[in-house]
């Protein structure tokens, strides 16, 4: 896409030239949601093809792509830790920040529900359910969705070191296996839960509260920070994930298949973890 590849190179950063204008190479760190979901399988190829540029994808937890970046072995992100992104933002780490997309997150368990989740008043409500009579299986591994999970707790006024909670340390959909296999209740972008749904006995007892926005920004990190950054490349893909041609795409990803999309589209909305434009 020219309008990509223009605004790469003013961002600065090298690299040789591919058949599609711009090539060389990047990495991309993300968040396990956009690769289990199978969204990046659909958007990377486009890119590569249209600009010249090899994206390699490390699918990771937010935290350890927010490592990456800081640590300079990473050349753009998408993320979805919005607290946590803006620590990053104010050191000097990432910049050019975009706001992507949305979806929500879910509390999924057994379809018997155990713990009554599914008719408690509210969130909250739910969580003392399952902390009261059920099990818990959490990524524990610094996520996006582990850091939302630890938060709902905290703003339930439950202290998840006295819940029934075995923590994975694994992304989403190895988390989902594990708490199919157990009985047991987790939290989970609903994207992921969707793709995995016809493989998994769990059912969506928790959804719609505010607190279960789940937030994408991209980011290219700074190459004055981290000599060796492509910053040309990581430009030209947060610049392609904002596309209105791209952000139809991922509006209508899967939407078929399941009745509904699994992610919103919202680069028209500035990012709320600095940067922008």
């Amino acid at each position: 896409m020219a309008v990509a590849v223009a605004v790469a190179v003013a961002c600065g950063g090298g690299a040789g030239t591919g058949e599609g204008g711009l090539g060389g190479t990047m990495i991309l760190a993300t968040t396990t949601s956009t690769y289990d979901s199978g969204l990046l399988d659909e958007l990377v190829p486009i890119f590569e093809a249209e600009t010249g540029v090899t994206v390699k994808v490390i699918a990771v937890g937010t935290g350890a792509a927010l490592r990456m970046g800081s640590d300079g072995n990473a050349d753009a992100l998408l993320v979805h830790a919005p607290e946590a992104e803006a620590e990053f933002v104010a050191s000097g780490h990432l910049v050019s920040g975009r706001l992507i997309m949305t979806n929500d997150f879910v509390l999924v368990g057994p379809a018997d529900d155990p713990a009554g989740a599914s008719i408690a008043a509210d969130l909250p409500a739910a969580l003392a359910a399952i902390a009261a009579r059920g099990r818990f299986v959490s990524r524990g591994d610094d996520s996006g969705t582990h850091k939302k999970e630890l938060a709902l707790w905290a703003s339930a006024g439950i202290d998840s070191a006295a819940v029934a909670r075995e923590e994975t340390g694994q992304g989403m959909g190895a988390t989902l296996n594990v708490a199919d296999q157990r009985n047991a209740y987790t939290l989970t972008d609903r994207a992921t839960y969707l793709a995995l749904r016809d493989v998994l006995d769990l059912v969506v007892v928790v959804e719609g509260d505010a607190a279960l926005l789940n937030v994408y920004h991209a980011y290219v990190v700074s190459p004055e920070r981290h000599r060796g950054v492509k910053s040309a490349q990581a430009g030209a893909f947060v610049a392609f994930l904002t596309e209105a041609r791209t952000q139809a795409l991922i509006g209508q990803f899967r939407a078929e298949e399941f009745g509904r999309p699994l992610f919103t589209p919202a680069a028209t909305k500035m990012t709320s973890s600095g940067g922008g434009g």
